[in-house]
């Protein structure tokens, strides 16, 4: 959807008019989605905190200030949600790693299925700052300046989170494996 339309339909969104904000929900569904599945790595989970982001979105949607991108915005609101739905639930994310494998690895070779559950797995543990940089580097192929808008923090923090993720993985599966 064009940026002129996206703008119009949030502001209708946040004038209270319904259809305007299913039809939000709608284009914006799959995105938060996709970035609660690749979270959690947990199918079930992920529709969890995806209804809860769209609760939230509903209720936080007249906050939005239009001085960044609306994906920004949403990238944000999920994030949070995870992290809240994850603390709610006392769970740990990661407890389906054959799904988050599938993310890149769906048609992929046995040996190469095998190694992106074992990435996947250690991307799970990763400390929060670093996981959220490089799911929005890698994973979304947002650039370092987006990820920063998003993650609220200087561009210069998501590149040293991303390089300390990198090396991490590196030292656990050597450099030359390659994970994104």
């Amino acid at each position: 959807m064009p940026d002129a339309q996206d703008t119009e339909l949030i502001k209708r969104a946040q004038a209270g008019d319904p259809a305007a904000f299913e039809a939000l929900v709608n284009d914006s569904y799959g995105i938060m989605f996709k970035m609660a599945f690749k979270w959690c790595g947990d199918r079930t989970a992920a529709e969890d905190i995806t209804q809860e982001a769209c609760i939230k979105l509903a209720r936080g949607i007249g906050s939005f200030r239009h001085d960044s991108a609306f994906t920004s915005w949403l990238y944000r609101l999920v994030i949070n949600t995870a992290k809240d739905w994850f603390k709610s639930q006392n769970r740990h994310p990661a407890s389906d790693m054959d799904q988050a494998a599938n993310i890149k690895a769906e048609e992929s070779a046995p040996d190469d299925k095998i190694l992106m559950q074992q990435v996947w797995a250690q991307i799970q543990i990763l400390p929060d700052g670093e996981k959220e940089a490089l799911l929005l580097v890698v994973g979304e192929g947002l650039s370092h300046k987006e990820a920063a808008q998003i993650l609220e923090v200087k561009e210069s923090t998501v590149s040293w989170r991303i390089h300390e993720a990198r090396k991490k993985l590196e030292s656990l599966f050597g450099k030359e494996k390659k994970y994104g």
